[in-house]
């Protein structure tokens, strides 16, 4: 079972991107990011039509999530993150596909920081620390896949001073991060790239692409119950050379029968 992360950056803006990239890998399970796109502008025939079921929240010109499976309609389990019953941003959906419980997850940029976004944006990530202590607690497999705006370490992020004050970096971000993968997650492209400067970010300014001046950004959780059976983990970085690319590349990982 392969298991992909995107954050596609605008979903029907990028849709010939995205289904090129379908057909080419034909990752059996894909949680998409930043849809970019009310409920009824997902392109859900489009999808289809590349043999995929979809489940997604939309959300007007930013934020929405979706999960996609080629190997069995995804089963919606939840749509929002609990915890704030006021908090309207589409953020967060799981599903139940092939035996395993996926999360497709956006987490808030949090920037500018000191502020409410950033204050927000540790909110929420505590807020998803208890939520994945709860999945983990059912027994049940779990994969949290998405954008979690958070380059963990320094090796997550190109050689710079220039990003020292962003949100991504911080130092309560990264300390909610490695609250969040604590002792019993297991970062799947960390698991298999131990040391590499492995990237799936890089922004649009100052030709950061043509640089390899990015960050890891996106990253795939799997619970215990699934360590034993990962087989793989790595970046279609070459999707971020595409025309009219996101500035994401996806993220994958791949599980033993």
């Amino acid at each position: 079972m392969k298991i992909a992360t995107f954050n596609i950056n605008g979903i029907n803006r990028r849709l010939s991107n995205l289904l090129a990239w379908l057909e080419a890998t034909r990752p059996d399970i894909v949680c998409l990011q930043e849809l970019k796109a009310e409920h009824d502008a997902f392109p859900e025939a489009q999808i289809a039509a590349r043999g995929y079921d979809s489940v997604w929240v939309g959300q007007r010109s930013w934020n929405g999530v979706a999960i996609l499976s080629r190997i069995g309609q995804p089963i919606l389990t939840l749509k929002g993150l609990p915890g704030d019953p006021s908090d309207q941003q589409a953020r967060y959906i799981e599903a139940a596909v092939a035996g395993v419980l996926v999360a497709s997850i956006y987490a808030p940029n949090g920037n500018p920081q000191p502020g409410a976004k950033f204050d927000y944006k540790l909110a929420w990530m505590a807020r998803l620390h208890r939520r994945a202590t709860a999945l983990r607690k059912t027994g049940a497999p779990v994969v949290l896949a998405g954008d979690f705006n958070v380059a963990p370490t320094n090796l997550d992020i190109y050689s710079t001073k220039s990003w020292d004050n962003d949100a991504l970096v911080h130092p309560q971000s990264r300390a909610a991060f490695k609250r969040l993968v604590g002792r019993t997650w297991t970062d799947a492209l960390r698991q298999f790239h131990p040391r590499e400067r492995i990237y799936t970010f890089w922004h649009y300014k100052r030709m950061r692409w043509q640089r390899d001046a990015g960050l890891r950004l996106d990253h795939l959780l799997v619970s215990p119950n699934l360590r034993g059976r990962l087989a793989g983990a790595g970046v279609d970085r070459e999707v971020r050379g595409f025309e009219g690319a996101s500035d994401h590349a996806p993220a994958w990982l791949t599980l033993a029968d």
